[in-house]
């Protein structure tokens, strides 16, 4: 990826949390519209669970409605009720194994989303007080209706191979921060443990900031002709941003109060267990639990007795989980909300499944046993300026899972079956702790095979002595051998909002189209009811050259409408060399959205640079509150911003190391002219801004 340095002058506002914005004019996430009354005072948006169950049911046909749910649940709880009245409940509780994915960018344990152990431990203890109503702690409480729900939480101590774990699951995913979609499609499947024996939570760094967790709600089961389908296996659990994982009064870590005690994974876990948010996502709605007030609308904050509302409520419970009220705030679980959980444990397809796992079973430890887990590899994609990004040394994790503490270790390993290193590692580990492991001879490219040969002179398990991946270049650079190309385009609905510019390797301008929000579309016009469509476009291009392509909406949610979602393609001898058919923005507020595709008819590359510093924008100019600097993808992100006033005081100095699109708040700032220099490796440019 290139360097480059920019300083950027303009007229700007900024704000602390960002929003996606649709045509509404609303606030999204998984394209849904937020509802207002579903943002906290704080501006967060508390729970995206009921959105991302629409996105779901979006993108599979055969998926329930929530009707349909609801049907099915409400005959289940009458038979739950009827076999209660017959005879009592055992009084047994139900614990439900834990595996919590740790999802990071290669920081240092305790460093950003690198979560420390103890503030994972701090979320389960938070969880099990509140659904055991456990006397003596915030998850105490003495109304009428308040239940234990006869719930714990523990961490897993059996992993999917059978070897001891803590239930912590540490994964480098080479990416700063994670869109809601990115998190579904990539991250839960390539981390998530069988869902049938574990639930599985994730903690990540939101890309959109505002937003705290979301879940995926249980399945149904014996609805004739319908696949009883709540949500895909390989999604299925609970997710929250790393700040609000845990507990500041049980642990020390990355919290952000007000929502710093654990509960918005308590909220979540009540949606994963069936529980619907207590004023029914709808004024004055129904969450369907006979025992808890009707709300008008979801509270934020904590208010105060009695709390009367339009629906002819008295007084609202605005300390149930269910509500969006601060952390501090909740402490109520209620009868009915128990029966539904007690009855979506017993009958929904992988929650019922979990109360039988074991996984939450120690078994027998040896003394000495290390584990290696190989971690991934975060190499740069290649571009037309590096087409083959060198692979870096190979990192592994080397665990701890014996009862003494590991102080010596041989790692062994090769790359394809070739020369075999051995490697020795000494220090001081206690059980489940770990170190991470630089292997010097990886290097290259291909299937790294790693073994442990020795710990504390003898491993005493072979069982999680061994691990194999594959590395190689994980988007190769597109390539056809040919001068003629071929470019098609198909917009939302709102095709005077995209413009597209097709540039060489020096940044020179070949084609372009569109008008990017400058009034109407293309040469033979359109209108904002139709999706519009570039057909087959010629573009002959040099032989032995280098080209990108950038598509941008002016808006910021990509090719997308809320109903339409466009694409573009460019082909090449047959060969499809760009093929972007998901060009919806993670975080549309983000204006401008830019996507750049690379592709070549030079398969021996040179290292020249492309000149991508005009693709850069800063908006809105002038502001009050915040401004955003959206850089397209292409560009390296890692540098450093200064702004100076209109005097030349420099009033602002952040480092940048993320690749997420960046924010700077400037609501404190007296009116006036400001200049921002941004520096993105070896480049540089000033920009001017007026805060308002």
């Amino acid at each position: 990826m290139k360097k480059i340095t920019l300083i950027l002058s303009l007229l700007v506002c900024f704000t602390s949390v960002i929003f996606a914005q649709n045509k509404s004019g609303g606030k999204t996430v998984f394209g849904r519209q937020v509802n207002p009354e579903n943002i906290t005072p704080s501006g967060h948006i508390r729970c995206a669970s009921n959105e991302y169950e629409e996105y779901l049911r979006s993108q599979d046909s055969k998926m329930e409605t929530r009707e349909q749910f609801e049907n099915w649940l409400a005959q289940k709880i009458k038979e739950q009720k009827d076999l209660q009245e017959v005879s009592s409940q055992s009084g047994g509780i139900i614990y439900i194994p834990v595996v919590v994915h740790v999802i990071h960018n290669g920081d240092a344990y305790g460093t950003g989303e690198n979560i420390t152990d103890e503030q994972v431990q701090s979320q389960m203890t938070v969880m099990t007080q509140d659904f055991r109503k456990m006397a003596g702690t915030p998850g105490e409480n003495f109304s009428a209706v308040g239940a234990d729900t006869q719930i714990e939480f523990v961490l897993a101590k059996v992993d999917p191979n059978g070897n001891p774990t803590n239930g912590i699951d540490r994964v480098n995913m080479c990416k700063a921060s994670w869109s809601t979609g990115d998190i579904n499609s990539i991250v839960k499947p390539a981390t998530i443990w069988d869902p049938t024996l574990y639930m599985n939570m994730w903690s990540v760094n939101f890309t959109d900031t505002s937003l705290l967790g979301y879940a995926q709600f249980p399945s149904s089961s014996g609805l004739t002709g319908l696949n009883a389908n709540g949500g895909a296996a390989n999604t299925d659990g609970v997710v929250a941003g790393y700040g609000f994982f845990g507990s500041s009064d049980l642990a020390t870590g990355n919290f952000a109060a007000p929502f710093d005690k654990g509960r918005t994974m308590t909220h979540e876990v009540g949606h994963f267990l069936g529980l619907r948010h207590i004023w029914g996502d709808a004024n004055c709605g129904t969450d369907y639990c006979a025992d808890t007030p009707t709300h008008q609308t979801a509270n934020g904050g904590c208010p105060t007795h009695p709390k009367a509302n339009s629906c002819g409520t008295s007084d609202e419970m605005f300390e149930n989980y269910m509500d969006y009220t601060d952390d501090a705030c909740m402490n109520i679980f209620t009868n009915d909300q128990k029966t539904r959980i007690t009855t979506v444990m017993n009958n929904s397809p992988r929650r019922a499944s979990l109360k039988t796992s074991t996984k939450d079973v120690a078994i027998p430890l040896f003394a000495n046993d290390a584990e290696v887990i190989i971690q991934n590899s975060c190499t740069n994609d290649p571009t037309c300026a590096v087409p083959n990004p060198p692979s870096p040394a190979k990192t592994v994790y080397l665990y701890n899972r014996g009862t003494s503490n590991l102080t010596s270790a041989t790692i062994s390993y090769n790359i394809n079956g070739g020369t075999t290193y051995n490697q020795n590692w000494t220090g001081n580990l206690a059980t489940n702790q770990y170190a991470v492991v630089t292997l010097t001879n990886s290097a290259s490219y291909g299937t790294l095979n790693v073994s442990i040969t020795a710990a504390n002179g003898t491993d005493q398990r072979a069982s999680n002595n061994t691990a194999s991946k594959t590395f190689g270049i994980t988007n190769p650079l597109a390539y056809a051998n040919t001068t003629s190309f071929t470019f098609n385009l198909v917009t939302d609905r709102y095709a005077s909002e995209v413009s597209w510019k097709l540039r060489n390797q020096a940044g020179t301008i070949l084609y372009s189209g569109g008008t990017g929000g400058t009034g109407g579309a293309y040469t033979n016009g359109t209108t904002n009811t139709l999706q519009y469509v570039v057909t087959n476009q010629s573009w002959t291009l040099p032989a032995s050259g280098c080209y990108y392509l950038t598509v941008t909406d002016s808006y910021g949610d990509g090719l997308y409408d809320g109903i339409n979602v466009g694409y573009y393609t460019v082909t090449g001898a047959s060969t499809n060399v760009v093929n972007v058919t998901d060009f919806v923005a993670s975080n549309p507020a983000n204006t401008p959205a830019s996507r750049v595709s690379y592709f070549t008819n030079n398969i021996a590359l040179d290292s020249d640079s492309y000149s991508l510093i005009s693709d850069v924008k800063l908006y809105p100019n002038p502001s009050r509150d915040f401004f955003t600097i959206d850089v397209p993808q292409g560009i390296e992100r890692t540098g450093k911003m200064e702004i100076f006033n209109s005097i030349g005081q420099k009033v602002v100095v952040k480092n940048i190391s993320s690749d997420a699109d960046l924010t700077v708040d400037v609501a404190s700032f007296a009116n006036g002219v400001y200049f921002l220099n941004l520096n993105l490796g070896d480049a540089t440019k000033t920009l001017k801004f007026i805060k308002e």
